[in-house]
């Protein structure tokens, strides 16, 4: 029988990831005893859960904490991609201290694509339980980015990528034979009949026909203001927001510490917790274990539905 493993990245040394790890790691080794566990960052920092994969001393610096994160990130994708484990969950990282660093990208979604050479994915915000008793999947088409960038971003193509990226992964990871997505308009009122935009007519519709066409369950463009409610009512099993704000202000309003940040279109699995480093917070006792604690629930989830598949 194969054994299961999971590598863990610490995050930014100077975050709540360091802390929420370690608060964690009882519990993991508890419920997981099963699965074994490489968690890899700086020097002083191993949660004694299983091996601990050192990359170097943080010189209390952000420079040196954005390098110590990109290097943390980089052994856990050598460790995915050599089969090593099955997946990773990334602990969150500073993008300011990447920036400081000389580090050349802004999140861990761009720094996953290039170093693993994938053409396309997409940044998928999950939360399974809600307290509307449905599932709340969110996937943003556009993410980080000025807003003044977003319209001209937003092409048909764009979005029937999207489309077939999310209904492939929600087959293969979630089970979901037949899954119905939704996309939300980018203008109020889904443009109203041309009132306040043509992207709707010009762009969404196109392509939720050429996807409706392949055989996926393409629903929309629906106003941003019902559309995840309707999500969170058990009528679509993920929404595709057409830029970062619409999305992540709707599921963190419904989910906030419950959901996880996936990566979708890579060669392995990658969660994250949904929230960042928390400066503010550290060492106050304030930090919550329960995101990070589903995103590791959900990788290994994921891991035993693709094998299962």
């Amino acid at each position: 029988m194969s054994v299961t493993r999971l590598a863990i990245t610490m995050g930014d040394p100077r975050g709540v990831g360091p802390e929420i790890i370690n608060h964690l790691a009882p519990k993991l080794g508890f419920q997981y005893a099963d699965v074994e566990f490489i968690c890899v960052g700086p020097e002083g920092l191993d949660p004694q859960i299983g091996q601990y994969i050192n990359t170097g001393v943080f010189e209390g610096t952000e420079s040196s904490a954005g390098i110590i994160s990109a290097l943390s990130i980089e052994k856990a994708v050598s460790l995915a991609m050599e089969g090593v484990v099955s997946g990773i969950v990334t602990g969150p990282i500073s993008k300011p201290a990447l920036k400081a660093a000389g580090i050349k990208y802004i999140d861990h979604t761009s720094m996953l694509c290039d170093i693993t050479n994938s053409t396309t994915v997409g940044m998928l915000m999950s939360a399974e339980n809600t307290p509307h008793g449905f599932p709340l999947r969110v996937s943003l088409a556009t993410t980080h980015m000025p807003f003044n960038r977003v319209t001209d971003s937003i092409h048909k193509d764009l979005l029937v990528s999207q489309g077939k990226l999310l209904h492939h992964n929600l087959r293969k990871f979630w089970n979901i034979q037949n899954p119905r997505i939704a996309f939300c308009a980018l203008n109020p009122h889904a443009s109203d009949e041309g009132l306040f935009g043509d992207e709707e007519e010009l762009i969404f519709r196109p392509a939720l026909r050429e996807l409706v066409d392949m055989g996926i369950k393409a629903y929309g463009p629906f106003p941003a203001d019902t559309v995840f409610l309707r999500a969170l009512n058990g009528n679509f099993d993920a929404v595709i927001a057409p830029y970062h704000d619409v999305g992540m202000a709707a599921f963190k309003t419904a989910t906030f510490g419950k959901g996880v940040n996936v990566t979708l279109g890579l060669p392995f699995i990658r969660t994250s917790p949904d929230h960042g480093t928390a400066f503010d917070i550290v060492g106050t006792g304030k930090a919550n274990i329960t995101s990070m604690s589903e995103a590791v629930r959900l990788a290994l989830e994921m891991s035993n539905n693709a094998f299962d598949t």
